[in-house]
């Protein structure tokens, strides 16, 4: 599928600098483009590569002045790397648009509805009452519940299961392996020292634009009528844990291998890095950023917060005490001279 630069000005608000009605067909590397394709610089370490690159067109800030001629066209737009990160959007929902219909064996249940442009593949199960949007793409052994929604040209991927009664947006992308739904963390002690599973019967809502990563873990509320809550636009990574009744704030981003614990409530646009580990009951304020391998074990309040450590300290403290940290060895040796 070719597009003329024209086009993708459009689409990105930006303008064409150069032959406007030259096509494109795929996304490149701007080291290594070639003819036909369309790359981006953002980053002034990679600048060299505007000057010797092959790439039909390159998308660059508004405000990027050239040293020297250049053979490819530019496309100027506010921010390149926004841009470009809308055109791969964009190219992955073209190729994921190409499937439509149902392959056979699949399952969908009675009373279950769906809109138009529906792609089933095979071995897929839909329960029973189930509403598809428009465009929905649900992959090879997918399992989607009873009573579940899902809304418009959202993209389920192989082996993604969904537990009865919970909602997906619209424009979502869940990855292979993620479970939606299932039983929060609950376990009630007893006097002989066992424990005794608490049932969780409450359900998950995933509002629109949210990007889940593969083999996430998004647990249902513990009551009926509660729900898990990931807030629109919020991206979450691969192998994230999510407790029961935890609410993740509109925007918000999550790296690889977080977990948050039940009923925490994390603010809009904030940044929670890899391996990060939040404590439960806790509230952590819009524009936290929380950084990766910390541990959080205290409520944040503040807005725009910035976080390293474990336990999580603020982050202009914790390189301070790093750098003392570092000294240690050095202090040690004073020390000893001033002994003797």
């Amino acid at each position: 599928m070719e597009f003329s630069l024209q086009q993708i000005a459009m689409m990105l608000g930006g303008q064409v600098e150069g032959d406007a009605t030259l096509k494109v067909s795929s996304l490149g590397r701007i080291q290594e483009s070639r003819q036909g394709q369309i790359a981006f610089l953002a980053n002034p370490k990679y600048e060299q590569y505007i000057y010797s690159t092959q790439a039909t067109a390159v998308i660059v800030n508004r405000d990027f002045e050239l040293k020297k001629p250049i053979e490819s066209a530019l496309i100027r737009v506010d921010n390149a790397y926004s841009s470009f990160t809308r055109l791969l959007e964009e190219y992955s929902k073209l190729m994921a648009s190409g499937k439509t219909g149902v392959e056979e064996p699949s399952f969908m249940g009675e009373g279950s509805t769906a809109g138009a442009n529906l792609y089933r593949g095979a071995f897929s199960y839909i329960g029973k009452n189930v509403k598809l949007g428009d465009n929905v793409k649900i992959h090879p052994q997918v399992f989607i519940g009873d009573g579940c929604v899902v809304g418009d040209n959202s993209i389920i991927h192989p082996g993604v299961k969904v537990y009865s009664g919970n909602r997906i947006g619209s424009d979502c992308e869940i990855h292979s392996g993620t479970v939606i739904g299932s039983d929060g963390f609950g376990f009630a002690p007893q006097p002989d020292g066992t424990y005794k599973a608490i049932p969780q019967l409450g359900n998950v809502i995933i509002e629109d634009r949210v990007t889940i990563g593969a083999n996430n873990v998004i647990d249902c509320a513990t009551m009926p009528g509660d729900f898990t809550v990931i807030r629109a636009g919020a991206k979450l990574d691969n192998l994230i844990q999510v407790a029961h009744n935890v609410q993740i704030g509109k925007n918000t981003v999550i790296a690889a291998q977080a977990g948050i614990s039940g009923s925490t409530q994390i603010g809009e646009n904030c940044m929670i890095g890899g391996q990060a580990g939040i404590g439960g009951h806790l509230t952590v304020a819009n524009r936290t950023s929380l950084g990766a391998q910390s541990g959080l074990s205290r409520s944040i309040k503040e807005e725009g917060t910035k976080l390293f450590g474990t336990t999580a300290i603020d982050f202009g403290e914790f390189f301070r005490s790093y750098a003392l940290f570092r000294k240690l060895p050095e202090f040690y040796d004073r020390l000893r001279k001033l002994e003797q």
